[in-house]
């Protein structure tokens, strides 16, 4: 099984047995990432791939979960994603799913169809960067998409059987645009009702344009303290059925879990203790212990 180095995915797939079907991302120009900043994005040959799901169902043949990278594979035609889902279930009878990255372009250029099809073929959960709700702080951030777009790939997505898994990424909008992130991205995750939220903290990353305003003072990172009281802001402002929520990334200052709405009042108690009792010692996760 070969990688071309670095390989990433999300924390839920660290059981997964995670194969390359593409190779960096095809935007790749998000202010704030650093992923695949040494990697130029492309399709991983067909026959290669296939030899290595060969390969692996001699060496992992118990496999159950499979993530398919890299950045944003589900953008992919949908010929090549199926050839791929039918080899993978062959290969591992134990197979219950298969993850992937995607972008609304990956979405909204398949039919209905195509995505249902997807789904039988176990592709049923897909984890998506909205980062934000706020159109400023996307524009700013170059992150490519829409809000709108977003939440039509999410909607769609999850009418076809697929479970989106959101991230948000908490002082993207520094703090100038601190309430404006929160409340933005509550309103865009209502309308969602993801499956699935996640909350990391930005952690300016070096070699990025973000890094670089950040390192120069124009871009003001929040501390811990204002990070959670975002964080209470989002929280306060969110409807959502039936999402599981988790915070426990390790660039998060606090790790929480819960599942809206019925642990709504206990994820905002939780962090108002913590605010409460901020100057104590471990009250948050130290600096030292946080990373991406």
């Amino acid at each position: 099984m070969r990688y071309i180095e670095p390989v990433f995915r999300p924390p839920s797939e660290g059981d997964s047995y995670i194969l390359q079907i593409t190779y960096g991302c095809s935007h790749n120009r998000c202010s704030f990432c650093g992923m695949y900043r040494k990697k130029h994005f492309s399709i991983r040959p067909v026959e290669e791939t296939l030899e290595d799901i060969k390969e692996a169902s001699k060496v992992i043949p118990w496999t159950r979960r499979v993530f398919l990278a890299d950045g944003d594979a589900f953008i992919l035609k949908t010929d090549f994603l199926i050839n791929i889902l039918e080899h993978l279930n062959k290969a591992f009878p134990s197979l219950q799913r298969a993850g992937i990255y995607a972008n609304p372009h990956g979405i909204l250029h398949k039919s209905k169809e195509e995505l249902e099809e997807l789904k039988k073929l176990k592709l049923s959960i897909s984890y998506l960067g909205l980062e934000s709700g706020s159109e400023n702080i996307l524009k700013s951030v170059n992150k490519g998409f829409t809000a709108e777009e977003m939440i039509d790939c999410v909607r769609l997505a999850q009418d076809c059987g697929i479970k989106m898994s959101v991230i948000i990424l908490l002082g993207l909008g520094g703090d100038r645009l601190s309430e404006e992130h929160a409340l933005k991205t509550a309103e865009v995750l209502n309308r969602m009702n993801p499956k699935y939220l996640s909350a990391l903290t930005l952690m300016p990353v070096p070699g990025t344009p973000l890094y670089e305003a950040y390192k120069k003072g124009h871009f003001i990172l929040k501390e811990a303290e204002d990070m959670l009281k975002e964080l209470r802001l989002i929280i306060e402002n969110l409807k959502l059925e039936g999402t599981i929520f988790r915070s426990d990334h390790a660039s998060n200052y606090l790790p929480l879990k819960g599942r809206f709405p019925k642990d709504k009042e206990r994820l905002l108690s939780d962090i108002d203790y913590t605010l409460k009792h901020i100057d104590d010692d471990f009250s948050t996760l130290p600096d030292f212990l946080r990373g991406l």
